[in-house]
């Protein structure tokens, strides 16, 4: 006797609600994505937290007082209240907060400067400085640290002294080859970028009629500045200053290089000497205390962005612009932009490039011209026979790893950044909407090496239904994809709320499932959105290396930690060939998305 389904009508109402909900994929995508951030995420964050405050078997070499498996105050104390607080924290975090801001300052005047150059005024040449703008952020921050080093080093830190000691016969100064100036520098050249991309699209978005009619009304342009232009901007200028500020405090490729040598240490470069002394205690205090830093910086800018949301104002008519006329000075400024972009961001590469040719490092002349960085066989006598980089299986491991993290990295997370976007964009009403925006915002507070510091200690061992992952490429890959799911959420979300949903119910109606209704209809209307949220996931894995130098093993070795590890040995050649590796294969992501996808970063900047 065939068993009777009672209808829907009969069913008790909690039954029904459970099967709606259960249809709906919004509920279903939204669901997975709350279980899948709060394991990867929030889980560890509370796992490390409470493993400060209890003692390990390791911290027996310590203390003797360690009692492993119960409660103590004891790692906390030694960051914080012991003899050794200053070297171990309080220096490297008041470096930190040093060079943090004053990046952020130095970044914001070369960036809005840049951004108001080209989105204001009647300059020519818009587009080539804009295109040589944007290229430091196409580069990894701590190739210009390379190059610094290749004009600057000096002989009595360094070894071979650079360019400008072997041209004028003058030794450098500690201060401007290693330490905080350097660092600096070398920070807010490569994160001036992001100041130029957000204020220069606010500044493009700006309806110039508001400013038309203040200057009619006798208003001033100082008046009009501050009353008018600075209000409508101040936001993207507040968000960009505590990106950098996190971004800078976190970042550990460039300290490494240009502080360590003269014992210059930030928080980063600690945390990391922590964890290659096996100190995993004291380096999970150093990353939680980032991570609050990171934490407080933006709670203090959604507040004050909070609070000037009222002089926010988008209008229904067109963006049209009135050009600032620069008169005479129209034509030095935009020679004198273009060389100094060209000067910070295509002379460096073209000297590290030159260098990796050279036999011997600091030789300028054509009988020091070799090719052997780059094809040669094992040679003893040079880097102690570390084959050039095509011949070189290490280097081979590293290119293909590299190429795969990427690759997959950015498929998934612009896969996922729709998917969840769909989530936010279909479900902003819900109470699920709004938690699945706020959850894919949490990877963003935390900074890249602490990330790293937290899964390094989460995955090391099986847990829950997972294999332990440390030492495998889907670590890493997993890793990369959770890093980058604030961006690609946040552009999938603003994506699907410019397609109505008729074409979806059309679909539904037509009886389509939804995973061929988001196949066939909502990825090829996200294709753009897809393609450029591809192309920065790709560049930012491909340049990566705070976020995985605490994870990679010779198995799962990347081009960026190979590069950073003979330039710790001193093969500065070797380091420049691969340099320019990265940077080819960067670029021609980026021509390819250009052409064929059109995403171009400096779309709608500068008359585009």
């Amino acid at each position: 006797m065939a068993k009777v389904t009672a209808p829907i009508s009969q069913r008790p109402r909690w039954q029904n609600i459970i099967l709606n909900r259960l249809r709906n994929p919004v509920h279903l995508i939204g669901a997975a994505a709350l279980l899948f951030l709060s394991y990867m995420v929030i889980w560890p964050v509370l796992r490390i937290a409470w493993s400060t405050f209890i003692w390990r078997r390791q911290d027996m070499r310590l203390t003797g007082e360690a009692d492993p498996g119960h409660f103590t105050l004891y790692h906390w104390i030694r960051v914080l209240a012991s003899d050794m607080s200053y070297s171990l924290f309080y220096k490297p975090l008041l470096n930190s907060l040093a060079v943090g801001a004053t990046v952020s300052v130095l970044s914001m005047a070369i960036g809005c400067g840049l951004a108001w150059l080209v989105t204001r005024t009647d300059i020519p040449l818009k587009r080539t400085i804009s295109f040589l703008a944007v290229i430091p952020y196409l580069l990894p921050a701590w190739i210009l640290s390379q190059a610094w080093l290749t004009f600057f080093k000096n002989g009595k830190i360094g070894g071979t002294p650079g360019i400008l000691q072997s041209l004028l016969h003058v030794s450098m100064p500690d201060w401007l080859s290693y330490g905080f100036v350097p660092i600096v520098i070398s920070l807010s050249i490569h994160d001036s970028v992001f100041f130029f991309l957000i204020v220069g699209a606010a500044l493009s978005s700006m309806n110039s009629q508001l400013e038309e009619a203040a200057s009619v009304a006798g208003a001033s342009r100082l008046t009009i500045l501050r009353r008018i232009v600075m209000p409508l901007v101040l936001p993207s200028i507040l968000s960009g200053f505590i990106l950098i500020f996190t971004k800078a405090i976190s970042s550990y490729g460039v300290p490494a290089l240009l502080g360590t040598p003269v014992n210059f240490y930030m928080i980063s470069t600690m945390l990391y000497s922590s964890m290659r002394s096996r100190l995993t205690t004291e380096a999970n205090v150093l990353s939680l205390t980032l991570m609050l830093i990171s934490m407080l910086a933006i709670y203090v800018n959604h507040r004050a962005i909070g609070r000037r949301k009222s002089f926010v104002t988008v209008t229904g008519k067109g963006s049209a612009r009135t050009l600032t006329p620069l008169g005479s000075w129209k034509y030095p400024v935009a020679t004198l932009a273009s060389l100094g972009m060209a000067m910070v961001a295509v002379v460096p590469l073209l000297v590290l490039l030159a260098q990796s040719f050279m036999l011997k490092e600091g030789t300028y002349s054509l009988s020091n011209f070799t090719t052997h960085y780059w094809w040669g066989g094992s040679d003893p006598a040079i880097n102690t026979g570390e084959k050039g980089a095509m011949q070189n299986p290490i280097f081979t491991l590293a290119l293909k790893n590299s190429l795969a993290i990427a690759g997959i990295a950015a498929i998934a997370a612009a896969v996922v950044g729709v998917a969840l976007g769909y989530v936010v964009a279909r479900g902003r009403l819900s109470w699920l909407g709004r938690a699945v925006d706020q959850a894919s915002f949490l990877p963003y507070l935390i900074p890249g090496i602490s990330l790293a510091a937290l899964y390094i200690s989460i995955f090391a061992k099986p847990t829950f239904f997972l294999p332990a992952l440390y030492g495998t490429m889907t670590l890493l890959i997993l890793i990369t994809v959770v890093k980058e799911l604030p961006f690609t959420v946040k552009a999938g979300s603003a994506s699907m709320l410019q397609i109505g949903t008729e074409l979806e119910e059309a679909a539904q109606i037509s009886g389509a499932s939804w995973l061929t209704r988001f196949r066939r209809i909502l990825l090829p209307l996200n294709r753009k959105n897809l393609v450029s949220m591809f192309l920065l996931v790709f560049i930012g894995a491909m340049k990566e290396m705070e976020l995985i130098i605490l994870l990679v093993t010779p198995r799962t070795e990347t081009l960026t930690t190979l590069t950073f590890y003979y330039a710790e040995k001193g093969y500065e050649q070797l380091t420049n060939v691969i340099l320019m590796i990265i940077i080819f294969i960067v670029m021609a992501v980026y021509a390819a998305a250009v052409k064929f996808g059109k995403a171009d970063l400096t779309q709608g900047i500068g008359g585009q």
